[in-house]
């Protein structure tokens, strides 16, 4: 019983479990307090006067994280999908949400076993995916997550298209550029920084077609761009507000219609 308790209490919370809308309370603040510090921690004034205060708030978070993770690991048996003792606990530690929870903790442990100043810069910045945790306690996030997971192969044919319009771009802007730019367009890879830049509309400028035909190209990539993101984003909104309109027309206690 003790287990299933914790459990629940870890999980986002139902409807009339106060206990459980506290805990997700405290660790939704603490996990916007951790980014709030990572942030502050970059102006070198206040990471050298308050280093003390961000050292044992470090502390303080990871050793909650750390608890909330281990708790996390043993009690995850009280749910139908983790019951086996063994098996269960694997199959949890390599769940997405489990990762993302280890992932906000390891940065602090690995530093203590690196001495290599440049890998441990790279383990601070890690520590700003604990605003990743969110995930786990936000209803919204986890509609999205849903509806990202509803809608993965509509996404990934959309993916797929856009790699195949990145690639006819970088192409065709190579081959008319490159005579007349051979630094700035001399292959096709280096010619994908323009064709980014281009499809999504940004145009920073830096590098950009002088002949007519590379103009008439870039023309064409432009308006190509313009639909780019407005096809995952046309099936990312259908499929929001399709679970949208079934958790209100649903009953939130049995899920019935209404």
């Amino acid at each position: 019983m003790l287990k299933k308790r914790i459990w629940e209490i870890l999980e986002i919370s139902k409807e009339n479990d106060n206990n459980s809308k506290y805990f997700d309370y405290f660790i939704s603040i603490l996990i916007s307090l951790n980014v709030f510090a990572i942030i502050l921690e970059t102006e070198k004034t206040l990471a050298s006067e308050y280093k003390s205060f961000f050292n044992y708030f470090e502390l303080f978070s990871i050793f909650i994280f750390s608890i909330e993770y281990l708790l996390r690991i043993w009690s995850c048996v009280s749910a139908e999908l983790y019951k086996n003792p063994l098996t269960g606990r694997i199959k949890y530690f390599f769940s997405p949400l489990a990762i993302i929870d280890l992932i906000s903790i390891a940065p602090f442990f690995i530093a203590y076993f690196v001495v290599d100043a440049r890998i441990l810069r790279i383990l601070r910045l890690l520590r700003i995916f604990r605003i990743t945790k969110h995930i786990r306690y936000s209803k919204t996030f986890q509609i999205i997550v849903i509806t990202i997971d509803k809608k993965k192969e509509e996404l990934l044919s959309a993916l797929v298209l856009m790699l195949c319009l990145l690639l006819i771009c970088s192409t065709g802007v190579y081959f008319a550029e490159n005579e007349a730019q051979p630094y700035k367009f001399s292959s096709i890879i280096s010619s994908m920084w323009w064709a980014v830049a281009t499809l999504t509309t940004v145009g920073y400028g830096d590098i950009f077609p002088i002949t007519t035909m590379g103009k008439l190209f870039g023309s064409i990539s432009a308006i190509f761009g313009v639909g780019l993101f407005a096809i995952p984003a046309g099936i990312l909104a259908s499929g929001f507000t399709a679970d949208i309109e079934v958790k209100y027309k649903n009953c939130p206690h049995c899920g019935e219609k209404i």
